[in-house]
């Protein structure tokens, strides 16, 4: 079972033994400078602009037309709380009960 503090392939093993003996330099990693680089291309250029706009809005608009719904109504139901009814209805559905 490999050593998780050491490289997992053949690879990074060469290259930590090189770094150590003084072969190859260690790289230096700006991870602020790389993620100042790559918001540059988190948003393309077309997306920028109002080009970008037109085209996700055609791209994401439905092809066929939706109807609007019809307005519904409520209807006022009464509730009486009546215990009897509940009972009658529950036997409507299960007739078992």
């Amino acid at each position: 079972m490999p050593n998780p503090n050491e490289g997992q392939n053949f690879d990074a093993q060469q290259a930590v033994e090189n770094i150590a003996a003084g072969n190859e330099k260690q790289p230096n990693v700006d991870v602020q400078a790389d993620y100042e680089a790559s918001k540059a291309y988190s948003i393309s250029e077309i997306d920028q602009n109002e080009m970008g706009a037109e085209a996700a809005k055609a791209a994401t608009e439905p092809k066929q037309s939706l109807s609007e719904p019809e307005s519904s109504e409520s209807v006022e139901t009464g509730s009486t709380s009546d215990p009897d009814q509940y009972r009658q209805m529950a036997k409507d559905v299960n007739p078992r009960l």
